[in-house]
Parts: C-alpha cells; sequence; structure tokens
C-alpha cells in the first residue's frame, strides 16, 4: 500500500540538548570528528545504521534515551564543548578577517555557482569531482573566513544509487529525498512565509522555486527547489535529478541555476542582511545565465540603474570569474540556437535584455565552430574578465581548445590562467593520521601548513606504518560489508558469501581506483592482460589487492560495459579475494576508502584529466600515487613521491597505446611498488616505503589543500574582480567609459598598423652585450597613442622564423606625425648568444582591462 503523502516528524529535544539540533543543523560536524563523536554517543549502533546522519539519528533516538542524556552530567559537558567550539569557529577571526586588519583587501562578499555539491553523503547532491570540488571550495572558504555565499539546486533524486544484476549490469535507483529529512531549512520571509523566486518562460506560466539553505561552516549554501505543489509536473520535475532529461530540462535546469540564483541571493541578502556579492564565481558554465539576469538588473529591472547593453555586460564582467573543468570538447553544454531564441525572447525570463545579444555571447563565431550551437563555456567566457583551469597542465589545454575565441594571440597569451584545484583535509584524512602529527607538537590550525605537514619527519617509521596497518584494516571490514550487500542484491543467498569473510587482506599491498566510468578514464586498462594482472594478484611472495570503484552515467552503455568488465573478472573464484568492485561510491565510501589504499591508480589517457583530485585525498593519507603524468600529478610529481606510468603518446592507434601503457603499469607495480612495499627491515617496517611516504606528505600536502586553492582564488582572481568592480560601479561612469572605449576600440581597429619597423646599433656579426635600436612607424587612424600599447617582442628564433621563450618591452612614443601616424622607439641589450629574432606588435592598452588579450585584436607587421 502506498502513501499518497509523506513528510518527516521532526523530534523535539529536551532544552538541556537544544545543543543537539545546533550541531546537527551546521554542516561543520561532518568534517568536525568532536561533533561526530558528540553523536555517536547518543547511540552508537544508531549511528552507524542511519549512514551518520545527525538529523536522522535525532529522529530516530527514543525519548528514554534523550531523557537519560539530559540527566549525563559528562556527556552535557561535553556536549556544551562541542557547541562552544561551533561557536567561536563562526564568530572568530580567520584569515581573511586576520588579511583584511593587515590592510590587504578582500571581497566583502562572493557568490559561488556551481551545479552540484558534495558536502556529506546525507545530503546526496553531487555526482562526481565537480560537485567535491565545490563543496570542499565552500569548506576551505568557511575555515579560512572568506564570505563565499553557495548557489546550486535541490535535487529531489539527487544523482542515483547504484547497483549490480547477476550478470554484473550497473542499474540505477532514484529514492525520493525528503527536504524534511536533510540537514537544510526553508529561507523565509520576516512574516514566516516562505521566500520564493520566479522565472518567466514563454507559453506558460511562471517557474516558481523555493529556497532552502544550507550552514556550511560559515558559507551559507542557497539550493533551489521547484518541487511546490502548484506548479506544474514539468516545472515540478525541473529539480528532479542531477544530470537528467534531454536538452529542454537541462536548459530549464540551468536557467534556475543561473537568473533563478541571482534572485536567491538577492532575496537572502535582503532577508538576512547579507552583504551583496562583489564577485560572481560560475564553476563551469551550467550557471551562465546568471550573468544576462545580472545585465537585465542593470539596463531594465526596475528601481535599476537603467545602464545600456554594453556598459552592463562590462560591470558584470568585471566582477565575474569563470572556471573551466572540462578538456574535451564533448563535457561541454551545448543547445540549440533555436532552443535559445524560443526561450530568450521578450516573454522569456530575462525581459529586455535583446535575444541577438544574447545568442551572440554564446555562438561558435570561430574557426572549427558549429553556427547551429549556442556553447555554455563560450558564454562563460564572454562573460567573465578572469577565467582559469583547475590546473596547469588543464589551462594549457583549455587555452588550446578555446584559443579561436582569440585567434590573433599565441596559446601562451591567451587568458585563460590555472589554478590548480585542492582538496579539504579535515574531511578527507583519517583522523589518526592527524593524530600522528599532532602529538610532535604539529597544530592543524596553524595557517603554516608546511610546518603541520613536516612532522612527518618526526614519526618514528613503525608508528606511521602501524597507522597504515589500521587503516588498510578498516577498509578492508567496510568492503567485506559492501561487497555481501552487494551480493546479496544481485540475488546470492548467503550461504554462499562464506568466501567474503576473506576477501581482501589487511597485510596486503592495497591499490585503490575509484572514478566516473568514463572511456578516458581507463576502467579496465589494468584488465588489457588478464593473465599479466592474476600474477601480481596471486604472488607468492609479494601479492596486491585492487578495490575498485566507480559510477557511470544512467546514459552510458560504454561505461556500464567497462564497470561489468571489471565486476566478471573480479567475480573469478580464483582471484575474487584480491579485487573487488563496490557499487555506489560516494563520500561515505570514500572515507574510508582513500586512508586504507597504500597506492592510489590513476591512467587516464593525457591529456584528458583536467585535475583529479582523488589521489592528493590518498596523497594526504600517506597513499602514493601511481599515475599518469596529467592534471595535479604533472604538476607535483618529483620522481620520490610515487610513480608515473610512461605514456605512449603520439601512437594513433588507441589498442595498441593502451597495450604499451598497461605493460608499462605491469611493470611498475612488478618491479618497483611491490618489492619496495614488501622489503620489510629488523623491526618489519619497510624503511623505503615510509620514507617515500614522509616525502609525499611534505611535498604534496601544503600544495594540495583547498585551503591553499581558495588562497589562490582569493589572491589571484577574487580580490582583483572586486577592485575592478569597486572601480567601474561606483556611479558606473568607469563601467560606461570602458564600454566606449571598447567599441572605439574595436571600431576603429581596421585603421591600425605597422607600416614599417627599423633597427640600428648592431654590427653585422653581433655579439652579447650589444644594444640594438628599434623604431616603429605605426598609423593608429582614429586612435591615439594611449588607446594601445606598441610591443618589442624578441627572443629565439628556429629555422622557420617562429619565437620561443620571448620576452615582451612597451615602446615609447618619440614622434607623431599628421595623419595619425607616430614613431615608437625603444632599445634592448642582446643578452644572450645563438639564434636571435624580433617583432613590434600593437594591442590595445586600458587600465582596466585584466589581460592584453581582452579584446582579440593585435595588428602585426
Amino acid at each position: 500500500m502506498r502513501a499518497i503523502r509523506r513528510f518527516t516528524v521532526r523530534p523535539v529535544l529536551p532544552p538541556a540538548l537544544a545543543a543537539l539540533g545546533d550541531l546537527a543543523g551546521n554542516l561543520r560536524w561532518s568534517w568536525d570528528p568532536a561533533a561526530q563523536d558528540v553523536f555517536e554517543y547518543v547511540d552508537p549502533t544508531l549511528w552507524e545504521s542511519t549512514g551518520r546522519d545527525p538529523v536522522k539519528l535525532l529522529g530516530a533516538v527514543g525519548r528514554d534515551r534523550l531523557e537519560e542524556l539530559a540527566s549525563d552530567a559528562a556527556f552535557l559537558e561535553r556536549l556544551g564543548a562541542a557547541r562552544a567550539d561551533l561557536e567561536r569557529y563562526l564568530t572568530g577571526d580567520r584569515w581573511c578577517q586576520r588579511r583584511q586588519a593587515a590592510g590587504e583587501d578582500c571581497p566583502k562578499a562572493i557568490a559561488y555557482f556551481s551545479p552540484e555539491f558534495g558536502i556529506t553523503a546525507v545530503l546526496p547532491q553531487y555526482s562526481g569531482g565537480l560537485g567535491i570540488l565545490a563543496g570542499d571550495h565552500l569548506k576551505a572558504a568557511s575555515d579560512l573566513g572568506v564570505p563565499i555565499i553557495g548557489v546550486g539546486l535541490l535535487y529531489r533524486h539527487g544523482y542515483f544509487k547504484q547497483a549490480l544484476s547477476r550478470e554484473g549490469w550497473q542499474q540505477e535507483s532514484y529514492p525520493v529525498l525528503d527536504p524534511d529529512g536533510l540537514p537544510i531549512s526553508l529561507l523565509r520571509e520576516e512574516n514566516g512565509e516562505r521566500a520564493t523566486i520566479s522565472i518567466a518562460v514563454p507559453g506558460g506560466p511562471d517557474i516558481e522555486a523555493r529556497i532552502f539553505v544550507a550552514r556550511v561552516g560559515r558559507v551559507p549554501l542557497l539550493m533551489l527547489d521547484t518541487d511546490l505543489e502548484h506548479n506544474p509536473e514539468t516545472y515540478r520535475d525541473i529539480t528532479d535529478r542531477l544530470y537528467g532529461g534531454n536538452s529542454e530540462h537541462r536548459l530549464r535546469q540551468e536557467l534556475l541555476l543561473g537568473v533563478g540564483g541571482v534572485r536567491a541571493i538577492r532575496a537572502f541578502c535582503r532577508i538576512t542582511g547579507h552583504p551583496a556579492p562583489e564577485v560572481f564565481h560560475t564553476n563551469e558554465g551550467h550557471a551562465g545565465f546568471l550573468g544576462l539576469e545580472r545585465i537585465r538588473e542593470l539596463t531594465v529591472a526596475e528601481g535599476g540603474p537603467k545602464l545600456d547593453f554594453d556598459t552592463a555586460l562590462e560591470v558584470g564582467r568585471g566582477s565575474t570569474v569563470f572556471t573551466t573543468h572540462t578538456p574535451v570538447p564533448a563535457g561541454i553544454d551545448r543547445f540549440p540556437r533555436t532552443l535559445i531564441e524560443q526561450y530568450f525572447g521578450e516573454a522569456g525570463p530575462t525581459p529586455g535584455v535583446p535575444v541577438d545579444r544574447v545568442l551572440a555571447l554564446g555562438a561558435e563565431d570561430y574557426e572549427g565552430g558549429d553556427a547551429s550551437v549556442f556553447n555554455m563555456a563560450v558564454m562563460g567566457f564572454r562573460l567573465a574578465q578572469r577565467a582559469n583551469g583547475v590546473s596547469q597542465l588543464h589551462g594549457h589545454v583549455s587555452r588550446g581548445m578555446f584559443r579561436g575565441l582569440w585567434p590573433a594571440f599565441d596559446e601562451a597569451e591567451v587568458p585563460i590562467t590555472s589554478i590548480t584545484n585542492g582538496v579539504h583535509a579535515p574531511t578527507w584524512v583519517a583522523r589518526e593520521v592527524v593524530a600522528l602529527a599532532v602529538g610532535q607538537g604539529a597544530d592543524p590550525e596553524d595557517d603554516d601548513t608546511t610546518a603541520f605537514w613536516a612532522a612527518a619527519d618526526k614519526v618514528p617509521g613503525a608508528e606511521v606504518w602501524a597507522t597504515k596497518r589500521l587503516l588498510r584494516e578498516r577498509l578492508v571490514k567496510d568492503a567485506r560489508k559492501r561487497l555481501a550487500r552487494s551480493w546479496e542484491k544481485r540475488g546470492a543467498a548467503r550461504a554462499e558469501l562464506g568466501w567474503i569473510e576473506n576477501a581482501l587482506d589487511p597485510d596486503v599491498l592495497t591499490i585503490g581506483f575509484a572514478r566516473r566510468a568514463a572511456s578516458y578514464k581507463r576502467l579496465t586498462l589494468m584488465m588489457r592482460d588478464p593473465a599479466r594482472l592474476k600474477s601480481l594478484l596471486l604472488h607468492p611472495e609479494r601479492p596486491i589487492q585492487l578495490v575498485i570503484a566507480g559510477k557511470a552515467h544512467p546514459a552510458d552503455d560504454g561505461g556500464k560495459k567497462l564497470i561489468q568488465d571489471i565486476v566478471r573478472l573480479s567475480d573469478d573464484p580464483e582471484i575474487r579475494h584480491r579485487i573487488v568492485f563496490l557499487p555506489n561510491y560516494d563520500i561515505a565510501m570514500a572515507q574510508p576508502l582513500y586512508p586504507g589504499c597504500d597506492v592510489w591508480l590513476n591512467n587516464p589517457l593525457r591529456p584528458y584529466e583536467a585535475c583529479g583530485t582523488s589521489g592528493m585525498k590518498a596523497a594526504l593519507n600517506g597513499g602514493l600515487n601511481l599515475s599518469v603524468l596529467d592534471g595535479w600529478w604533472d604538476e607535483w610529481y618529483d620522481g620520490n613521491n610515487g610513480w608515473a606510468i610512461p605514456t605512449a603518446d603520439g601512437v594513433e592507434d588507441v589498442d595498441h597505446r593502451d597495450d604499451l601503457e598497461a605493460d608499462a603499469l605491469y611493470d611498475l607495480i612488478e618491479n618497483e611498488v611491490a618489492p619496495r612495499f614488501y622489503d620489510l627491515d629488523a623491526e618489519g617496517v619497510p624503511a623505503r616505503w615510509i620514507e617515500m611516504t614522509r616525502h609525499t606528505l611534505k611535498s604534496l600536502g601544503p600544495k594540495v589543500l583547498a585551503t591553499r586553492m581558495v588562497r589562490d582564488y582569493v589572491r589571484q582572481l577574487y580580490t582583483p574582480a572586486a577592485l575592478t568592480a569597486r572601480a567601474l560601479n561606483s556611479d558606473y561612469a568607469g563601467a560606461a567609459e570602458l564600454a566606449a572605449w571598447k567599441k572605439k576600440v574595436r571600431t576603429g581597429w581596421s585603421g591600425v598598423r605597422v607600416e614599417h619597423v627599423e633597427s640600428s646599433g648592431v654590427s653585422d656579426a653581433p655579439e652579447v652585450g650589444d644594444q640594438m635600436s628599434v623604431c616603429a612607424f605605426v598609423a593608429l587612424g582614429d586612435l591615439s597613442p594611449a588607446d594601445v600599447d606598441v610591443q618589442l617582442i624578441h627572443g629565439r628564433s628556429n629555422g622557420e622564423d617562429e619565437l620561443s621563450d620571448t620576452t615582451v618591452e612597451s615602446l615609447r612614443v618619440a614622434e607623431t606625425y599628421e595623419g595619425g601616424r607616430h614613431r615608437f622607439d625603444g632599445d634592448l641589450v642582446l643578452d644572450h648568444s645563438g639564434a636571435f629574432g624580433y617583432t613590434v606588435r600593437v594591442i590595445p592598452r586600458n587600465d582596466l582591462l585584466a589581460s592584453p588579450a581582452e579584446l582579440g585584436v593585435v595588428a602585426l607587421p
């Protein structure tokens, strides 16, 4: 019998236990061991059976137990200490406040938009790396006191739960999430009514959404939900599930996230008094429509300043940061232009914003582009003055991918920088690993993270080894439970599953591999030679064991086939105690998995891994990476903190390339990884392995932290964006001047040319130390020398006159002639021997440009 309605009845706590509700209502508990211990004490069995969910725990514990706790003096003291610590965390000065006190700039508030957020397993609003990164970003911002507001959607089915059929085929289920049972609350107006936003769509009633708020430490996360009783069914389904539905469904989700997200922020700031954001950060292109809503606010909205479109565009661009996460075009959202035209007419979500200007922002109007599509990433770049990739290599790949937007510039000058991702250590590092450092006097709250991780040198090797063995044992126990549940769901009788008691071994070298089952991540590379893999798994003296997990997108049959191949191999009775596939990979599985692995495997097709933060989490727990030089590993591998899998770059035959790289992987495990792990000294400790572990913690610990990442965003992107916003927004005169200047430059650029270049001062046989003078005769047409930068670019020259290792120097105005012609002069000293070359170019110059390539125009001889 099915219920016609369901809801969650929240418990009423005795007054003495009110602090339990405060702790449960802020997701800081998810990375605070002391708070977790308080909840575990309430009822250890329920704590485990509810999936370590404080809201479910408090809803399930009996009245008698609550009354017992209310009179337990020792518990009340512990609860009071945890509540006081939360209050100190929420109100005390942290890195950002100390920075401001020292006179350094920091934005008053930053809006951070993402389609998914992975905060904790009990709030399943994430599918993979993008969401986990967004969750770690918010948590690190909270730890640092950076005033971020997160903006996302509340999906009533989340992503999906993964199970396996008897044949090993992925099966999806979508359990309904009850908001009343989640650690979130409705945003309400002062009169108690729920706060809502609405979005107009052509040919129908407005879409209405309510706003839920999750407290992520000091950071509010706003989540929009359209599952309202008076919305039509098609609108209620907009927030049904993450990454589901057809193109129109996805477009509606992204309209809600972008346009609706800005409106939700305005409502939140109005109701709570929170400072309005100075900076808007869009995490991937899904939220790109936020830029159109901000243009609407500035151009036609009631009570707005009524700017023209170009001025409003500059205001929005100057204060917007765009982060791209994909290294492949297939990972970008692209909609038919006709669908965008249909939605963005006068009856659309941003009335008054001309549809032709909207279409132009997402047009692939460059060589190789598709004129029939609207590209969300392209719009993201055009609506943001500052953009970045998520590792140095990914920045390079992104500049190549999107170079068509700035065709006149070399790849290195394309205005896409990089900030390498990081991970939130308090979420992902086992408390036992933290205890090793704290035992040596290290302070996890110290801003000097280098000092904390350097404590690895002081911990005796036997302690490190014993701790890793404990963490490996915990993983083995967790994996056996999950394996048993999976086999039962596959139809096995319990009598068949006695072998699981011996699956995996806490004394065997454990290699982890967990990620999305996308083809480029090569889930099955380790299976290229099954016989050789078996020999490694069953080696009589140096065996290995593999723990594998990952989900395929529900529509990706290719990914599901990869999972099935792994499952069928792991079902083999000969090796099933050495290789396991654990279904339903999520945060709850990951937290014992990373600490329990000795080696973290990553073998994507290079360079298709944008960053790959799972290996960072393993490294912070003393795990060694065994990875292709891609993403962050390409940047920070140093030869002693793990192993680099050689790649067959340039081999076009994909199967042959996989064979070569799989052989290289087998060789590394057989000849380097396993021998080092099993090379024990007289105390039973693998001394050389422990030295690599120490070096990993010292060399990678300070680098892979999300706090380092967020500091980088504050210094390199957020603060410059806030300063630009202040310069443009004071009375909008700066924005109007910038817009007019850009229009003047674009209109007049056809009249800019380098007419003639002369050099003097060097002989026919120049030597190091000689000085060369350069004169460039430049026509500027209607522009003035103040509008441009005439640059001398010099460096090494190859046989085809291509310059490398270049240096850029600005030339000075020496003389002005009639007709808009000018002479620019400069000198340079020849400071190195070998082939030398130079050229001159003209680019636009304005102090409010974030990059000289921003307008995408250049004049060359």
